[in-house]
């Protein structure tokens, strides 16, 4: 289980305890745990083509109710005693994949914003960067838990495992839709944060709740990458005394 996350154990085990009796009505109309995580795959897969066309609303809304379905499939597997070592890997990958795509979306939507404003030359649109960053650091959060395990250590700490991951990224995009979305209009007025060499980052009026989003999201992964480091490390060095 998951230490010191953002979400307390207690809860997670209600929440998980809620989502058993809606897998197990998906078992009774045919579903088995592998056709719902892929599902979900696909659904946040859509989650990710509304995000790269500027819906950040129903990107957000669509992103959260899929996302659910990495609760549904193992509660399913579990009630039916289908759990499978080619269920959890299946699950676990396509989480990946999934948590990639939605941030190529996202990606995607602010470059054509930045495209839109015509941005000079010389110029790092900030939207696009943080979400890079942000994307690097949630893959790295997954590597340090896999690797860590694969060396014989527990590597499942820390403040943001995926789940809340999932949940901040789905209420920054409700978010930054209800506040005015991404502005594309090549006229829209913006900043710029100044970089040594020249470059700039770039943002346009109207962009800082998916920007706080994408901050936050680098922040807590970054945070939870050094508490899983620090957790293998004081396994390390205790399997050495």
């Amino acid at each position: 289980m998951t230490e010191h996350s953002l979400v307390p154990p207690a809860t997670r085990a209600r929440i998980k305890s809620l989502a058993v009796p809606v897998a197990l009505a998906a078992g009774r109309v045919g579903l088995t745990p592998n056709a719902l995580t892929v599902i979900g795959f696909l659904g946040v897969c859509v989650a990710a083509w509304l995000a790269a066309d500027g819906q950040w609303v129903a990107a957000g809304v669509v992103g959260l109710v899929f996302a659910a379905f990495d609760m549904l499939d193992g509660a399913l597997a579990r009630a039916t005693g289908r759990v499978s070592r080619f269920g959890a890997f299946l699950d676990s990958t396509l989480d990946r994949a999934g948590e990639g795509v939605l941030y190529v979306g996202v990606v995607a939507g602010t470059v054509a914003g930045a495209l839109a404003r015509q941005s000079p030359a010389g110029t790092i649109p900030l939207l696009p960067a943080l979400a890079a960053l942000a994307m690097v650091a949630a893959f790295l959060v997954s590597y340090t838990r896999a690797r860590a395990e694969g060396l014989g250590f527990g590597g499942d700490v820390g403040v943001a495992p995926r789940a809340e991951r999932v949940v901040v990224m789905g209420l920054g995009l409700i978010a930054t839709g209800l506040a005015g979305g991404v502005a594309v209009d090549a006229g829209a007025a913006g900043g710029s944060l100044g970089l040594p060499g020249g470059f700039e980052l770039s943002m346009q009026a109207g962009q800082p709740w998916l920007a706080g989003t994408l901050a936050l999201l680098f922040i807590l992964s970054t945070v939870t990458v050094l508490q899983r480091i620090w957790h293998v490390r004081a396994q390390a060095r205790q399997a050495e005394e």
